[in-house]
């Protein structure tokens, strides 16, 4: 049985476009370096063939990597959900100890991004407000020590 990935249309399409330039950009140029660096000649201390070579490894790896989560994407697009519960794509207001407020989105592994406010649903702060409700607290073991956060607002953006 294939495991579905569970990802945002913008997730989604983010990684579709990554995996476009690889493929029409990435690849191609990283093929026309390993070419010009085997017309070097001696290929055991070319340092352009080899850091040629290591780089289309990254380059094929990212793309098998990209093709599998597409191919098992299972897209979740918020605007259609709706609730009092925390689930996956919501977008959830917190407050902190000091009544600091903080946004994110629960997404999938391959979109999470803290700094656009993305966090992963396999995170210890997207595991931890799973199924919680308005009002709910939370505490999350973070590198820090524990954090406390109240569900002040849930939306399906």
């Amino acid at each position: 049985m294939v495991e579905k990935v569970p990802m945002t249309q913008i997730g989604f399409s983010k990684l579709e476009i990554e995996l476009r330039e690889l493929k029409t950009k990435e690849r191609p140029a990283v093929i026309r370096a390993i070419e010009e660096a085997r017309a070097h000649g001696d290929l055991s201390e070319n340092a352009e063939y080899h850091a040629a070579k290591e780089k289309q490894g990254f380059i094929e790896a990212r793309i098998m990597e990209l093709e599998s989560s597409l191919s098992r994407a299972d897209v979740i697009e918020a605007k259609y959900l709706s609730g009092n519960k925390v689930v996956f794509a919501a977008t959830v207001t917190l407050a902190d100890e000091d009544d600091i407020q903080s946004k994110y989105q629960i997404v999938g592994a391959q979109e999470a991004d803290v700094k656009e406010g993305r966090i992963s649903y396999t995170s210890p702060l997207g595991k931890a407000l799973i199924g919680r409700a308005i009002g709910d607290e939370v505490e999350v073991a973070t590198p820090g020590g524990e954090k406390y956060f109240e569900i002040v607002e849930i939306e399906f953006l």
